[in-house]
């Protein structure tokens, strides 16, 4: 029986998991939290209380197949991003079973600064904007050096941003009419959850697949058509749209401007999305939130 490590049972990894054990695989899952322990336990997934920052937590880590690295970082647990991204990773891999033979690493289409509404693909140059790109783009080298020096292969899956049940993007300021901060012409690339665990799914399972991938959606789109899609469907106020102030967090996010491409991940790995763009993705979305 194929084994799967999941550190990081979270939005995504939650959603990877329910995919192979519903396939009767065995499941290990990761998380922090004793409460959510028991939830994983529930749902098929044998939980392992474990903590990146905390390298004795990963002293005993099963002997499964393959691993997914899709922990992201908690703001609330006040520890600096560094300590997740890069020196919790760095204590992951140092931990792994030696049985372990394949990791696909969840990273970020963050890594590119582009500014220009150019499209990037695997190729482009990655200059990232933010601190959370720029250590996304040094755990990926991490990750490809750790596969070649111990034969192991190593997949990065670059993530737009993941939505889906639980996580529609300002649906509360939606519903208050609140103005959204930025500019609506500015490119919005985003992945179903779904899309973004089947993709996962077939890194896995792709005998091929190597390297990197970006992982979104078949269209990206402008801020407004997101907004005002949402809106409606939420049967919320139009959207209005205000700029950032100077120096604030928002005004960070306008740092960027791209289109990511999925040619890659749809050629190579065989993949097609159950929600290629948000005209089908974001009403099955909202609706899965009433289910």
């Amino acid at each position: 029986m194929t084994s799967t490590l999941i550190v990081g049972c979270g939005f995504l990894g939650r959603r990877v998991a329910r995919i192979l054990v519903a396939r009767g695989e065995r499941v290990y899952g990761t998380t922090r939290s004793r409460e959510k322990f028991a939830e994983l336990n529930r749902i098929g997934i044998e939980p392992i209380l474990a903590d990146l920052v905390q390298e004795s937590t990963l002293a005993d880590l099963p002997a499964a197949d393959r691993v997914l690295c899709s922990a992201g970082y908690d703001r609330a647990s006040r520890v600096p991003m560094r300590a997740v991204y890069i020196d919790g990773f760095r204590s992951l891999l140092n931990n792994l079973h030696r049985h372990t033979k394949s990791i696909v690493y969840a990273s970020s289409t963050g890594v590119y600064g582009q500014n220009d509404g150019s499209t990037v693909n695997e190729d482009s140059p990655t200059e990232p904007a933010r601190e959370s790109g720029v250590l996304c783009l040094e755990a990926e080298t991490i990750a490809r050096n750790f596969g070649t020096q111990t034969n192991r292969r190593v997949v990065i899956l670059r993530y737009a941003g993941l939505y889906g049940p639980g996580r529609i993007i300002r649906k509360e300021s939606l519903i208050r009419g609140e103005p959204i901060v930025g500019d609506p012409d500015r490119t919005l690339n985003v992945i179903h959850v779904e899309d973004a665990a089947a993709a996962a799914i077939a890194a896995f399972d792709s005998d091929s697949a190597n390297g990197v991938y970006l992982a979104c959606d078949d269209r990206p789109v402008r801020r407004f058509e997101y907004y005002e899609l949402a809106a409606r469907l939420l049967g919320a106020p139009e959207p209005r749209f205000i700029a950032p102030a100077a120096d604030s967090r928002e005004s960070s996010r306008e740092e960027t401007n791209k289109r990511v491409s999925n040619r890659k991940l749809r050629s190579e790995l065989v993949f097609e999305l159950k929600y290629p763009d948000i005209g089908s993705g974001l009403g099955a979305a909202i609706e899965g939130e009433n289910v």
